[in-house]
């Protein structure tokens, strides 16, 4: 087996805080001992998530079995979705943040499944998936995500199941959408239809415009390359997303200070 040295595109300020939550676990459960100190466990975490590397690659990097370094992934990876805010608190900090309208897309998780698995598949997509909901604010930051659901869930109905319409509703938001969200009264999403005026395809220009800053939060999902193909069960698929949300702040917040 050949070994090599691999650099890690996150800040040092994301490592310290994914060792300081495994110090504190550790610390809260009585674990003495482990092969790896908080600090090597969040690096090997990291690679997991953010370049989608094997449990067995991980454990021959590591020096630890494959089961260890699974045990390693899933320990942190929990931890860090516990982080991740609920839809209710997630609006209020964007409201006190000053965001003046919110963006609601759906994005799909792919997952490696077979062809019977029809839950899973997504006719948008024509992809087995997991639909995760994510609400950003104007300037493409990542201000909620939801747990994931079938792929074969469609993008309104998720909404709707989460309660992401009533939420932002109650909040007075001005939230865009795409058209995959017609009909629901808490969203403004584009025209649809042929030969519209000059006048409606003027406000889907801007629509469109304005939505598509928002749709840089999903690009930022996926530059996770763990979320590219999932290889886990698709339960898993929530609490990667949620885990890498939280994540995904720390860098933004370690970016701007720096």
């Amino acid at each position: 087996m050949l070994f090599y040295r691999a650099a890690l595109p996150l800040s040092r300020q994301t490592l310290d805080y994914v060792a300081g939550v495994i110090r504190r676990h550790r610390a809260a459960i009585g674990s003495v001992w482990r092969r790896l100190n908080p600090g090597r466990q969040a690096l090997l975490v990291l690679a997991y998530l953010r370049k989608g590397e094997t449990f067995g690659d991980l454990g021959a990097g590591f020096e630890v079995s494959t089961t260890t370094a699974w045990r390693y992934v899933e320990e942190a990876v929990e931890l860090l979705a516990a982080r991740s805010p609920d839809l209710r608190k997630a609006l209020r900090r964007a409201k006190t943040d000053g965001h003046a309208y919110l963006i609601l897309d759906g994005t799909l998780i792919p997952i490696d499944r077979v062809a019977a698995d029809r839950p899973y598949f997504s006719g948008k997509h024509r992809h087995h998936g997991m639909n995760v909901q994510v609400i950003a604010a104007a300037d493409g930051d990542i201000v909620w995500v939801s747990g994931a659901l079938p792929g074969s869930v469609h993008d309104l109905k998720a909404a709707w199941i989460r309660r992401i319409l009533y939420e932002l509703e109650q909040g007075g938001w001005i939230t865009l959408a795409d058209k995959g969200y017609q009909g629901a009264n808490a969203l403004l999403t584009p025209y649809k239809g042929r030969n519209k005026p000059e006048s409606q395809k003027v406000a889907n220009r801007a629509h469109a415009k304005l939505r598509g800053r928002g749709e840089r939060a999903n690009a930022q999902l996926k530059t996770w390359r763990v979320l590219r193909k999932l290889r886990c069960c698709p339960d898993k698929a929530g609490r990667l997303v949620k885990a890498i949300h939280v994540l995904q702040n720390r860098e933004l917040q370690a970016a701007r200070q720096g």
